[in-house]
């Protein structure tokens, strides 16, 4: 079997410099503002070494959310690789808010106060992706009331509810830790589940 090509450790820290300098701007002047030159000075890099690994700035946003949605996206395949099924969305939901919570000051930045489209919208499309697998999954929705909310509207919802909830929570400074935040997120999903948010199947 192949094996992928492991990036050299000197290109990874450079793109560790460029990321940090970009987003102790991000904390002090709006994107606009924000240059190449600038970003170079504060990673203490020359302008050549950035554009050795991004073409301009907007590709960087690109290659930064991806990277945010591919760390996510390793936290949800790794826990689904070691857990039970039924503890599955409770472990997903405690570590993903522990990764937030190690890397707040990126999250603050790009989801809660910058609110920048290219990062909310993938984080958006993958929540997106993440209910509507766990809703093909399930089977115990109850009969009774199954069409009262058509399925896409109840994935928005969801998806909505849930990143506008970490975004108040960094906002806020964390008031709570991941653990407890989970706990509320989860108990509030399954009041919901009991009661109101029913998948239509159609």
């Amino acid at each position: 079997m192949p094996t992928t090509p492991r990036t050299d450790p000197r290109v990874l820290r450079t793109r560790q410099l460029i990321r940090d300098a970009f987003i102790d701007l991000l904390e002090e002047v709006q994107l606009e503002k924000i240059t190449v030159n600038r970003i170079a000075e504060r990673a203490t890099i020359n302008r050549v070494t950035f554009y050795l690994h991004y073409r301009d700035i907007p590709e960087m946003l690109e290659t930064l959310a991806d990277d945010m949605i591919n760390e996510i996206h390793a936290i949800v395949d790794d826990i689904r690789n070691q857990s039970r099924p039924i503890d599955m969305d409770w472990s997903i939901l405690v570590n993903l808010l522990e990764h937030i919570a190690e890397n707040s000051k990126f999250y603050k930045v790009m989801l809660a106060s910058q609110r920048l489209p290219v990062f909310n919208d993938r984080l958006m499309k993958l929540f997106v992706d993440l209910i509507t697998s766990r809703s093909e999954n399930r089977t115990d929705f109850p009969s009774a009331l199954a069409k009262v909310v058509p399925k896409d509207i109840a994935i928005w919802y969801g998806s909505s509810a849930f990143i506008g909830t970490i975004v108040c929570w960094l906002r806020e400074d964390m008031p709570y830790t991941p653990l407890f935040l989970a706990k509320q997120l989860s108990l509030l999903f399954h009041i919901q589940q009991d009661t109101s948010l029913l998948i239509d199947p159609e």
